[in-house]
């Protein structure tokens, strides 16, 4: 990369953070997996990029919500969702960083979720409580990397066992045979309305779902030991995965909200979904998770497209007498997920006619990670 280009994304990259520290302060911030994606960048761009420089400003906020007897402020285990797994992430770092009991405390109650959640038949959670034997792309980002990393710091090797089977079961029962991407769910109880009669998969391929998926892979290999029977796989369905983006992304450098029906009347180039496979294609190339040098840099052009396409099409700044200018990220879908109340039927219409936002945290953090892994595949 352009040592100009890399000064450039190192500018834009404290820009985003001084952003997103403005839009999550220690009295707003909440327990959710949105806000988890947003502290991992920052914590990821802090320890990687910038020199610890952000650290202390990341735990002030999650001190906001870990309380001294390791009791977390809005979190609620029996509601049994993968959701609420993802902001645990970052309290890792923050254990080791300080040796706070407080910290493990909630590290362990998370893994004692998970070591009740339901499962599906297939051995797979569910999704959440209120959606029995359901498997969504989105919960394998939610717990996958946590689940590896406690299996590193608790010595628990079934830990890596359970997390790589959840995983290998989604790429043998959900993969979008046309594209070689994935399905957004699967009801294995095929009980719901949207899924298929016979595969028990959701309608159609939805861009950030894959993308969580892309993150999720790319994120629990960190962790999975090198000498483990079925990291291999993995790192297989993570290569024919990011081979798969690569084929699917646009001139533009973007990826579309709906990716099965890339030309569908009002389909668009979505922001988080196109910066997740940023990341997850800078990141592949970097930790050579590819077949061949060329494939490597097959992801890494991918990548470099896209996130130009990203400051070209979907970034802006906002410029205040006497302030530092804002940064600002648009195209965002806000939410999209299935059945519910109000129903989601997980139609072609229904994820293009979800609001479209800025600034929301499912595209800043993955953003920042993007730009992060563009820095450091640049000092490789």
């Amino acid at each position: 990369m352009n040592p100009d280009r890399t000064a450039v994304y190192l500018q834009i990259l404290a820009s985003a953070a001084a952003a997103a520290l403005a839009d999550c302060t220690p009295a707003r911030v909440k327990w959710n997996y949105e806000t988890g994606v947003l502290l991992h960048a920052l914590g990821e761009s802090s320890e990687r990029v910038f020199g610890g420089l952000l650290d202390g400003l990341v735990r002030e906020r999650l001190d906001a919500l870990i309380l001294p007897d390791g009791v977390i402020r809005g979190y609620s285990a029996d509601e049994f969702n993968l959701d609420q797994i993802n902001p645990g992430k970052e309290l890792f770092y923050l254990w080791k960083a300080t040796g706070r009991e407080s910290y493990e405390k909630a590290i362990r109650a998370l893994a004692g979720q998970l070591s009740l959640q339901p499962r599906t038949p297939s051995g797979s959670y569910w999704h959440k409580k209120i959606y029995p034997d359901q498997v969504w792309l989105d919960g394998l980002y939610m717990f996958g990397p946590f689940q590896a990393r406690c299996g590193v710091e608790f010595g628990r090797p079934e830990l890596f066992d359970d997390v790589c089977g959840q995983f290998l079961t989604v790429q043998a029962s959900m993969k979008h045979g046309a594209t070689g991407l994935y399905y957004h769910a699967k009801d294995e109880g095929g009980l719901s309305k949207w899924a298929d009669p016979l595969t028990g998969c959701s309608p159609h391929v939805w861009g950030r779902g894959v993308g969580w998926l892309s993150m999720a892979l790319v994120d629990t290999l960190d962790w999975i030991p090198p000498s483990h029977s079925q990291r291999a796989l993995l790192v297989d369905m993570l290569a024919e995965l990011l081979d798969a983006v690569a084929r699917a992304q646009r001139a533009s450098g973007l990826w579309p909200q709906v990716m099965d029906m890339p030309f569908g009347s009002g389909n668009y180039e979505e922001t988080s979904a196109s910066a997740m496979f940023a990341y997850a294609l800078y990141k592949g190339a970097r930790k050579e998770y590819s077949r061949t040098g060329g494939q490597a840099a097959a992801w890494a052009r991918a990548a470099r497209l896209a996130l130009e396409g990203i400051l070209e099409l979907k970034t802006s700044w906002e410029c205040r007498d006497g302030a530092i200018p804002r940064l600002h990220l648009g195209g965002i879908c806000k939410v999209a997920g299935l059945g519910g109340n109000p129903y989601r039927d997980g139609s072609f219409e229904y994820y293009i006619r979800e609001p479209v936002i800025s600034d929301d945290f499912k595209g800043t953090g993955p953003f920042m990670l993007a730009l992060s892994e563009a820095i450091l595949f640049s000092r490789r």
